[in-house]
């Protein structure tokens, strides 16, 4: 057979070698390895924004918060006192003596729809404020949500 790789038996006749050559399969691979990573950077879209520098301190927790606490049955309450959704813009007013930029922090049950959430935040956007706090348990990030490494992230400028 021409071009077989042959090989002499014991009474000298040829016989075929039965291995495969891998040197052209390892020879793709590297070629498409190199195709990917050339193009992999290219795929993402990167938009340039220039991002303002930012050194501002947390600011410190108000003496009294005023929260505002939807409970699994949907029933709002400001502070301790439980009210009716249709005084709960009163309340507000009330408690924060009319001031609009009075910080609110909004806290809600895990089972609260989340429409129901977005409806309070809308009246509040509604009435004049806009400064609402959610709240929130702290706990451990699972996995899938810790930020990367520094030195897996991709080092390219576009």
């Amino acid at each position: 057979m021409a071009g077989g790789i042959r090989e002499r038996d014991e009474d000298g006749d040829d016989t075929e070698m039965h291995e495969i050559n891998v040197t052209p399969f390892i020879d793709v691979i590297l070629v498409l390895l190199i195709v990917f990573m050339v193009a992999a950077p290219l795929s993402t879209v990167d938009i340039a924004v220039q991002l303002p520098a930012a050194t501002a301190k947390p600011q410190q927790r108000p003496e009294k918060p005023i929260y505002i606490t939807i409970k699994s049955s949907l029933a709002i309450a400001v502070g301790e006192d439980e009210i009716s959704k249709a005084l709960f813009l009163t309340t507000i007013v009330r408690v924060t003596n009319g001031n609009r930029d009075t910080r609110l922090f909004l806290r809600a049950d895990k089972s609260v729809p989340y429409g129901e959430l977005i409806g309070v935040l809308d009246q509040l956007r509604a009435a004049g404020y806009l400064k609402v706090g959610l709240v929130a348990l702290e706990a451990v990030r699972p996995a899938e949500f810790v930020a990367p490494a520094p030195a897996a992230l991709p080092t390219g400028n576009p």
